[in-house]
């Protein structure tokens, strides 16, 4: 009887302990989305929670809470308990240029989330209608300098990074197009096939189809080197503007204040993830690369977005509500 009383009183003990605490994960994590079904930043976060789910030994959940540019969902994320079990998918719209666009934004990308790790990095193209006369981006920059506001260019939605891009652009090479936003980059290609808009600035893969077919005319691609789904494509940097770069990145976030430990497990499975030779596949498919980096690489990468954006936003004075 006394060996039982103390077996159960060093057991309640060691219930107590901190490090006594069930390991992590010890239920399903739910892992927001702040887009649409479908779209590209839904597939990465698919392919990715799938894959880091089998590697924790627990489902993750995908969420979709859309609207407001992606702010919704991540402002719900910031608000969640810092316990692991509430993740976000943050993108360039959401800590990059949504902190400079929007006045009345409920979160602060840097002391509001715990970064975990960036999952990919996308490019973004400059393709235009075939009727369009510019066949090469130096014939395009002449164009556009030459008739300033005669031509619109579309993109997937107002203050969107492909938005802010393509002023970004304009602005480096002096330049005046009108914006034409749509809802999404579906309809945004669609009316750039169909030659209602003769120019679009749009992520890679959902254009890619499009140049493929030869239904659009790629003239550049942002990043470092070219994509290998379309290598005949140079990009911006080979072409003359080498501090140009509008790259497409998702990454996994946390609220501030995640221990480190359940951080680092969630960093080292999401990263793993990616790198699976499968789910790596399917992400280069749609013209995603595979990234997977540290929590400090990063928190540094979405300092550097958020201060990358802030000129080219005040500039054009641009404000969202």
């Amino acid at each position: 009887m006394l060996l039982q009383k103390t077996c159960a009183g060093l057991a309640l003990a060691a219930a107590l302990l901190p490090g006594a605490q069930a390991a992590f994960p010890e239920r399903p994590i739910t892992l927001i989305v702040p887009f649409p079904a479908g779209g590209p930043t839904d597939i990465v976060g698919r392919l990715a929670a799938a894959r880091a789910g089998e590697i924790l030994g627990q489902q993750v959940v995908v969420e979709n809470r859309t609207g407001a540019s992606g702010t919704i969902g991540i402002a719900a994320t910031a608000r969640a308990r810092p316990d692991g079990y509430t993740l976000g998918l943050a993108t360039v719209s959401t800590h990059g240029t949504a902190p400079h666009l929007f006045s009345n934004l409920s979160y602060d990308p840097v002391k509001d989330f715990t970064p975990v790790t960036n999952l990919v990095t996308s490019p973004n193209i400059l393709a235009v209608n075939p009727q369009f006369p510019a066949r090469t981006l130096a014939e395009f920059v002449s164009r556009v300098r030459a008739n300033p506001g005669k031509d619109g260019y579309a993109n997937a939605g107002a203050g969107g990074v492909n938005d802010l891009g393509m002023i970004w652009f304009l602005q480096i090479i002096g330049g005046k197009m009108n914006s034409i936003s749509y809802r999404g980059s579906a309809p945004a290609l669609t009316d750039t096939v169909g030659g209602v808009v003769p120019v679009i600035f749009d992520n890679f893969p959902s254009s890619l189809p499009y140049v493929k077919s030869g239904r659009l005319r790629a003239l550049a691609i942002t990043g470092a080197v070219r994509n290998p789904r379309l290598p005949e494509l140079p990009t911006f940097a080979e072409q003359g503007y080498k501090d140009y770069d509008v790259t497409a990145w998702y990454g996994v976030v946390a609220p501030a204040g995640l221990a480190e430990d359940v951080r680092d497990k969630l960093a080292g499975a999401f990263a793993q993830a990616v790198r699976d030779p499968a789910t790596a596949a399917k992400m280069e498919e749609s013209g995603a690369f595979p990234l997977g980096n540290t929590p400090a690489e990063f928190a540094a990468q979405i300092r550097a977005e958020r201060d990358r954006w802030k000129g080219v936003i005040e500039k054009a004075q641009i404000t969202l509500q």
